[in-house]
Order: C-alpha cells, then sequence, then structure tokens
C-alpha cells in the first residue's frame, strides 16, 4: 500500500508541475464546470467528502465508499442560456470494490447561422454541444486508504467541426487516525490534446491574389492547431466537528491548482438535522484573480421509501458576479 501511496503521490506531483511549466489557454472547457449540487454549494469544497455520486468528478477515490450503489443525475442551467447535464450510476460491487459509469454534456439551443451579408441569418442554423464519457474504478486498500481511476473520452461539436481525445482523473482519499479528519487528492484531465477537424477546414484559396489569370480557387485545408485539456490538480481537508443523535456539522476547504489560471480556495460548511435535512454554504475561489464566483448556498432532503432506497434531493445556490446566479438541482437514488 506505502509503495501504490507513493505512486499516487509522484503522478499527483508530475501533474502539477506539468500545470506549472504548460500554463496557458486549453481545450475542453466544459470539462471545468463542476458536477453535484450538494458540492457546489458546500463552496466546491468536496474532494475530501467525495459522499455522493459527484464524487466522479471531484475524487473518483470515493466511489468505493459509497455506503451503496446509487444513480444520480444533475441539471444544471449554466451561463449564456446553455444547459449542463451530468449523469451516474455507481455500483458497489462488495466493500472493496466498486464500477461506475458517468455522462457530462454541455448543450445549447440551435442559432442562425449569421454572415457579413446576412446579419439576420441564412436561413440555416447550427448548434454547439460539448460532452464526456467515462467509466470509473474504486478500491478501498484498507478501511481508512481508498483509490480510484476515470477513463473517458472527451468530445467537441460546433456545426460541421468536432473534436475528441481521451483522458483519465486519478483520486485518493484517506481517513485520518483524528476522528472526523479526511483528506483527499485528485488529478483531472491527464490526456491527450483536442483539435478541430471537419467539412469547414476546407477552403478556396488564391496564391497570388495581387496576379491576374491565375486560379482563385484552388481547393486548400486549413491546418487546425491542437490544445491540451484543462489539467486540475485539487487537494482539501475535512472535519465533522459535531454529530449527535440529531446534529451534524461538516467543514471542508480545498486548495485547487489548474493549468491554464492562478490558484484558488474553495471553504464549505454543512449543517444536517437527523441525516434527513441538511444546509450549506461556501465561498468558491478565493484568492482567484478577476473572479466572478463567490458565496454558495443551498440544501438537501433524503427521503427513504425503503431503508435500502433513499431518495436524495439537493439545490445549490452560486453567486456569478456580473453575469447571474447559477442554479443547480440534483437527485439521487440508492439501491
Amino acid at each position: 500500500m506505502k509503495k501504490i501511496f507513493l505512486i499516487l503521490i509522484s503522478l499527483c506531483l508530475s501533474a502539477q508541475l506539468h500545470a506549472q511549466v504548460f500554463s496557458g489557454t486549453t481545450a475542453g472547457q466544459f470539462l471545468k464546470i463542476e458536477a453535484g449540487a450538494k458540492a457546489i454549494a458546500m463552496g466546491g469544497a468536496f474532494v475530501s467528502q467525495a459522499n455522493d455520486a459527484s464524487t466522479i468528478y471531484w475524487n473518483p477515490g470515493g466511489i468505493s465508499r459509497l455506503e451503496g450503489s446509487v444513480a444520480s443525475f444533475s441539471h444544471n442551467f449554466w451561463l449564456a442560456d446553455t444547459r449542463h447535464d451530468f449523469a451516474a450510476v455507481i455500483i458497489k460491487l462488495n466493500e472493496m470494490h466498486s464500477l461506475a459509469v458517468s455522462y457530462t454534456s454541455l448543450s445549447m439551443n440551435d442559432m442562425n447561422v449569421r454572415t457579413e451579408m446576412f446579419p439576420e441569418g441564412t436561413g440555416e442554423l447550427f448548434s454547439a454541444s460539448d460532452y464526456a464519457i467515462g467509466i470509473s474504478y474504486g478500491l478501498n486498500l484498507t478501511d481508512r486508504f481508498s483509490i480510484g481511476f476515470t477513463g473517458k473520452y472527451v468530445g467537441q461539436s460546433i456545426w460541421h467541426m468536432s473534436a475528441s481525445t481521451f483522458a483519465f482523473d486519478v483520486g485518493v482519499l484517506y481517513s485520518t487516525p483524528i476522528q472526523g479528519l479526511q483528506m483527499g487528492m485528485s488529478v483531472s484531465n491527464i490526456g491527450g490534446k483536442m483539435k478541430y477537424d471537419g467539412s469547414d477546414n476546407f477552403v478556396n484559396y488564391d496564391y497570388n491574389p495581387a496576379q491576374t489569370g491565375n486560379s482563385d480557387k484552388i481547393f486548400a485545408e486549413l491546418k487546425m492547431d491542437q490544445w491540451a485539456l484543462p489539467l486540475f490538480f485539487r487537494f482539501g481537508v475535512s472535519m465533522q466537528v459535531l454529530k449527535d443523535e440529531y446534529n451534524s456539522i461538516i467543514i471542508s476547504a480545498d486548495a485547487n491548482h489548474p493549468n491554464d489560471y492562478g490558484e484558488s480556495v474553495n471553504t464549505g460548511i454543512e449543517y444536517g438535522f437527523r441525516g434527513r435535512v441538511f444546509l450549506r454554504g461556501g465561498y468558491k475561489s478565493l484568492f482567484k484573480k478577476e473572479s466572478e464566483e463567490g458565496l454558495t448556498a443551498g440544501a438537501g432532503l433524503v427521503y427513504y421509501v425503503t431503508e435500502q432506497f433513499p431518495v436524495r434531493v439537493d439545490y445549490a445556490y452560486e453567486d456569478f458576479g456580473r453575469l447571474k446566479a447559477i442554479h443547480r438541482f440534483s437527485v439521487e437514488i440508492g439501491f
């Protein structure tokens, strides 16, 4: 176990070094839109909690820690009239192993194709969409230490152009000897680069427009550049400061290091009453320059249809400054 832990630490440190060296423009920006209303309501400080289906996004090391199998769906009314959705099914094979599949998408309504000659539209429509399909595996190495991996196919498209690549995430979750204190760490979107390709790459080209008599209809293909995915390193701690028959309080904090922007810190708190009703709050992107994100809040409700069939409903509000507030909803069903 020590060897595995050292390998994972080395992988995370290597990814952090990669993020420092190769900072700049990245593709697949939708991969940075976080999943799960519960996590967002707590300010995105969730890598060390990882106790619902959205752990696939935050820290795959948590999927083997769930008490049973779950199916979850999260909907997000995102910026600029776009929609962000996350769906996942986690199957707990036994006390040590879990498998999961997940789907993430960012979509929009069709839009008019506008040109310089037809600013009101040509009569054609176009759309753009992003998606990721993932398969995850989690393992409890001990009663305190868990690891998890996600392999995923990432795709983007706009009108006649598309790009795709493969990537993977890795995460660890550790329950310390100090009661109630957990630590988590994850690296997301380790993988190939994305380059758009499609029929819009082909154009008519005039090699020498200043010369008469030559052809201005030479068939040519534009050379597209390729871009890395938004590599993301997270480290977090959480502490259950109160737990009795009726009340529970958890506080958490995450440190985030992406490869295309500066570092930031997320903080959150959750109050629970009898394990059925939850109130949450947090603050996102502390110390991040020019951030529009900030205050978050939300609530959750757990209803047991039967003892083995819990239904969890969560809501989150996120302040986005000059843009607008974001509202997120998640439903999770245990089985």
